[in-house]
């Protein structure tokens, strides 16, 4: 049975793509280490770096190239200084080499990074080939040799090698309460008498102590939070020539007034806590939270990939309106809960259907990430397994048959305000759910992951982050790279 990790689901990274960004960045990091532990690192004199498919078609806009830059530079997207990016990618651009095993390679991003559009590799359609030229890329030392890896960058920043099934990015464990679908883990939960947080910190006890859980956790929380402030506080214009204004700062300005003045996002969450707010104010905070998120990762800032950067605004908006306009002060250990159980729920998706916009269109990113904040809000506002699961089924099935349909292959239009619609969507199937019983569901989480598969499989490729069709053939724009 395929054992996946919270932290395998919500990751730490640098926008706007997980899988167009943050995937080809951990690409380049694995062939640079293959090529390292094969000794041939040091005698490299150039490499290339060849985009298929969906990455050639929306790689610039999803700055896979800088990306691709980046991981050559020696740049790791956990702790790269993310206000720096733009002075890495210019001095790469200007200098035109970096340094592998000691030793200056050339590389020219302009030149070295190619792409076709009109090719797609049979193992997924985001396909890269890495070459390495020169005799240290020669096995047999001649010295005019080449060496040639691929890699698909499946979704959510997971990386497969050519040939290779995909791997448990956690590694092989033994769980205690193992659960390839959620009606195995609501069983575990049934035995038990335990909620779905219980069930998910027991497992993922087998990969790391309860302190570790907790803490790692804490760090996503921090980012998610973190992000949120920052967006709500940032003016301007997103990059990539679409002259998209940032709207989450105004919004939350005037929504907020003095409170939004707060130094710190600790401060500010205190501060919209004192308050109190109409419904529509509500809901017009939530959608600035998740704007805020969005619009930093449409800015290369970084995020928690949740379960992909496209769709990383949703949880952290859903958990912040949990952390905001809860009768009782949110706790950390709530806190952690809730992304355990969020977590939990999106590793149903990846293992019976996907979460990548490249295979399933936007249903595959918004509509896994409602489904995993509905779950997530509902067992945080006292729902039971069952309706939690209810929750996210509600969430997932108002999702389903979303194309992803990028202007310009940017993640900004529509990408940014279906992060909007997500977070609420999430927030009224929780409540949904909260309201019902179980006896009240006719469709289950599992019926709603088989149906999200068979949708996918039969969506048209131009909805599937192609930009060519829907939005991105129908509105006219002025594209410029990132």
């Amino acid at each position: 049975m395929e054992a996946l990790s919270v932290f395998d689901m919500l990751k730490i990274g640098v926008g706007p793509s997980s899988s167009h960004t943050l995937g080809p960045w951990r690409a380049v990091q694995r062939w640079l280490g293959e090529l390292d532990d094969a000794g041939l690192l040091g005698g490299v004199e150039r490499v290339q770096v060849h985009l298929y498919g969906s990455l050639a078609l929306t790689g610039r806009g999803h700055c896979t190239d800088q990306a691709i830059a980046l991981a050559l530079l020696g740049h790791d997207p956990v702790t790269i200084a993310v206000d720096r990016i733009p002075a890495y990618v210019a001095a790469l651009a200007r200098d035109k080499r970096v340094v592998l095993g000691g030793a200056a390679v050339a590389f020219d991003p302009a030149a070295d990074i190619l792409y076709h559009p009109s090719e797609r590799l049979p193992g997924h359609a985001n396909g890269m080939t890495c070459v390495a030229v020169g005799g240290g890329a020669d096995p047999a030392g001649s010295g005019a040799g080449e060496r040639a890896s691929t890699y698909y960058s499946v979704g959510g920043g997971f990386v497969v090698a050519e040939g290779e099934a995909e791997r448990q990015a956690a590694g092989l464990v033994r769980l205690p309460h193992p659960a390839q679908v959620p009606a195995e883990l609501l069983a575990h939960c049934r035995s038990g008498a335990c909620r779905i947080a219980d069930v998910v910190q027991r497992n993922e006890e087998a990969w790391r102590t309860p302190a570790e859980v907790r803490a790692r956790v804490l760090a996503l929380w921090d980012v998610m939070r973190e992000g949120v402030f920052r967006g709500c506080h940032t003016d301007g214009v997103l990059p990539g020539g679409l002259g998209v204004a940032r709207r989450a700062a105004p919004l939350a300005r005037r929504l907020l007034g003095d409170a939004h003045e707060a130094e710190t996002s600790r401060e500010w969450i205190a501060a919209i806590r004192a308050q109190t707010f109409r419904f529509p104010q509500v809901l017009q905070l939530v959608s600035a939270f998740a704007l805020a998120v969005n619009e930093e990762n449409a800015n290369l800032g970084r995020v928690v990939t949740a379960p992909t950067n496209g769709a990383a605004g949703v949880i952290p908006a859903v958990l912040m309106y949990h952390v905001c306009f809860s009768d009782e002060e949110v706790t950390d250990d709530q806190i952690v809960d809730f992304l355990l159980v969020a977590g939990e729920v999106g590793t149903f998706f990846k293992k019976g259907a996907t979460i990548s916009a490249a295979m399933g269109g936007c249903q595959a990113e918004v509509g896994v990430s409602s489904s995993m904040a509905a779950a997530a809000l509902c067992e945080a506002e006292g729902g039971t397994p069952e309706q939690a699961f209810q929750a996210a089924e509600i969430a997932m099935e108002h999702h389903l048959g979303m194309t992803c349909d990028p202007i310009g292959g940017l993640v900004q239009i529509p990408c940014i305000e279906r992060n909007t619609m997500g977070a609420v969507k999430a927030i009224n199937a929780a409540h949904l759910a909260l309201a019902g019983t179980p006896e009240d569901a006719r469709v289950s989480l599992d019926a709603v992951i088989r149906t999200l598969r068979q949708t996918a499989e039969d969506m048209s490729d131009r909805y599937k982050e192609t930009s060519q069709g829907g939005l991105a053939t129908n509105v006219s724009v002025r594209f410029t790279e990132c």
